[in-house]
């Protein structure tokens, strides 16, 4: 649990919410005053086209951030962040999927773990959206080395010094809360997953099927990033392989060893070269 005197800023981006989003920061507003912190809560308007902005001018106790134009989930909570003074962030999207009532079971380990995920149960997802989630978290969870229940839930907490520290890496649209939890897993920060409840989204998702392969290029990258050995040295190997296999079938065949057979074993060591330097870079980088 926060101390008292740490500050937690709350962050609702919006995009076209007007049927939901004064029923969120109500809710919002209720679970925080039950804790005796400083907290402050902040609305990022991402350009939206419906009553939104009108609904949110007649709502106290908050401070709103308006894009000129439409920037993206990312950018709107990257705007949030900028402008927050709490130590501590938690997010929450405005289309009353996440539980609001579940708040402050992910604040009661906030300071035991670095950031705290809300695990959605119980999703209602088409068969094809499921799988994707389910190839993509097998993946992101086999280069962490632990298990991810949750690589995207948009209900989190987690501390501000830790998305300054990446914000760099933070793309604009969807992938905020994917990049945050890579990121963390490959720096070896503490996370906490508990189970929430997911209802049916007020509006239309802005997930796509082809966004699988952005998660995927994301996931690839974040890990090439920061953990270069571990990502390239299998490839190395592939290629060590390859080219030792045709290099005995040469000597078998035609008494010594082709042209692909070197080039495949120079390419393995090319690769395991350019990985080791760039891990030494990383951790000189990190010192």
């Amino acid at each position: 649990m926060l101390s008292p005197s740490e500050k937690l800023t709350f962050l609702i981006p919006v995009h076209n919410e007007e049927k939901s989003i004064a029923q969120t920061i109500a809710g919002v507003e209720i679970e925080l005053k039950k804790l005796n912190i400083d907290y402050e809560v902040i609305i990022i308007d991402d350009h939206s086209a419906d009553k939104t902005p009108e609904i949110l001018k007649n709502i106290s106790n908050i401070k709103v951030i308006t894009n000129p134009y439409n920037l993206g989930y990312g950018a709107s909570l990257k705007r949030g962040i900028r402008e927050s003074k709490g130590d501590w962030i938690m997010i929450i999207d405005a289309d009353s999927t996440y539980p609001v009532d579940k708040i402050l079971d992910l604040l009661k380990y906030a300071g035991e773990y670095d950031m705290v995920v809300g695990n959605r149960q119980h999703t209602k997802d088409y068969f094809g959206r499921k799988t994707a989630k389910w190839i993509l978290r097998k993946i992101a969870g086999f280069l962490a080395g632990a298990k991810i229940p949750d690589l995207n839930s948009g209900l989190r907490v987690f501390r501000k010094s830790i998305a300054l520290e990446f914000f760099h890496l933070f793309p604009a649209r969807f992938s905020f809360t994917s990049t945050i939890t890579l990121a963390c897993f490959a720096n070896d920060y503490t996370i906490k997953y508990v189970p929430i409840p997911y209802f049916r989204r007020t509006g239309k998702s802005g997930i796509k099927s082809r966004h699988f392969f952005d998660f995927l290029a994301l996931i690839l990258k974040i890990f090439i990033y920061f953990k270069p050995l571990k990502m390239l040295s299998p490839l190395a190997i592939l290629f060590l392989l390859a080219g030792v296999a045709k290099g005995i079938r040469d000597i078998i065949v035609v008494a010594h060893i082709g042209t692909l057979a070197s080039i495949l074993i120079l390419i393995s060591i090319q690769i395991f070269l350019l990985a080791l330097i760039s891990e030494v870079v990383i951790k000189r980088g990190t010192r």
